[in-house]
């Protein structure tokens, strides 16, 4: 369920999700029944816009919380998006904390923040405007993503940015812009993300990481990261298809 998801990921909860590209609600919706707690329903790459985000949304309901990465640190897809009825927002490539400070302005109502009041699917088109008003400024999920150098060396005062529920790493994009494109065994790499965890723990900052299988992701949840994004619904399909049709060759 979604109620409450944002106090459970400051609380340290352990939130398994995975990531959703593809423009079919029905696939969302398979995945939303299968027990993870959220969806990280990527509106940065990919085929994914307005209408898709909320045909997805509409096809999972109250069933399970989804966080939708937005394509920039800007105004209007922050707007969109929650006025869509997204339980929160993943804003990729905040590397200051001046950005993940516009970003929390984005995401707040007055006088928290700037964002702006309008009848959509969030408020039940204005059927709940005035519930929705009071607690959504307590429920919106806020998660910015360390994935450039730059992020590393700014992540001590990204932390104290009120209002930042958690940091998501990037690794891949992270990784290139050390110029280790890929390479997250590099030490390089590892020095960085070992940096950035040890801030957010110093802080009490939930952290989060990416990975496409549970291999990957195992060594982070053993470390503490709580915002877990396991595989991506493209994958997960083709690995499990792939699989299936090995064992019936080898079979003859």
């Amino acid at each position: 369920m979604k109620d409450g998801f944002r106090q459970r990921l400051r609380a340290g909860e352990k939130l398994i999700g995975t990531m959703v590209t593809v423009t079919s609600a029905m696939v969302a919706e398979v995945l939303s029944g299968i027990g993870f707690d959220w969806l990280f329903i990527d509106g940065e790459h990919g085929p994914l816009e307005t209408a898709e985000l909320q045909a997805i949304m509409q096809a999972v309901g109250d069933d399970i919380a989804c966080l939708v990465r937005v394509p920039a640190l800007s105004e209007i897809p922050i707007k969109k998006t929650l006025d869509l009825g997204a339980t929160g927002i993943i804003v990729p490539q905040v590397n200051t904390a001046e950005e993940a400070a516009t970003v929390v302005q984005f995401s707040r109502y007055a006088p928290q923040g700037s964002r702006g009041v309008g009848l959509a699917r969030a408020n039940g088109y204005g059927s709940k405007f005035q519930e929705y008003m009071a607690s959504a400024n307590d429920d919106v999920v806020v998660v910015v993503q360390a994935e450039h150098a730059l992020a590393v060396e700014n992540i001590e005062s990204i932390v104290q940015v009120a209002g930042v529920d958690a940091v998501l790493i990037g690794p891949y994009d992270l990784s290139a812009s050390l110029g280790r494109m890929g390479q997250l065994d590099d030490p390089v790499v590892v020095e960085a993300i070992e940096h950035v965890t040890q801030t957010c723990r110093a802080a009490a900052m939930p952290l989060g990481m990416f990975g496409f299988s549970a291999d990957a992701v195992r060594p982070y949840v053993d470390k503490g990261y709580n915002l877990i994004v396991v595989g991506v619904d493209t994958t997960l399909l083709s690995a499990a298809a792939g699989q299936m049709l090995g064992e019936l060759r080898e079979r003859g």
